[in-house]
């Protein structure tokens, strides 16, 4: 899988799952900046 098929699956599944970058990051215990930072290789 490269980073812009990750990046939008990640996304994908946290909107499914209707929660935030903030919220996600908390549960894998990272920056929400990293999630950003993951979600916006799929637009480079």
């Amino acid at each position: 899988m490269d980073n812009i098929t990750t990046g939008s699956f990640i996304k994908a599944l946290r909107k499914e799952k209707d929660m935030t970058q903030k919220q996600l990051a908390g549960r894998l215990h990272i920056t929400d900046r990293a999630v950003s930072k993951w979600e916006r290789r799929q637009q480079s």
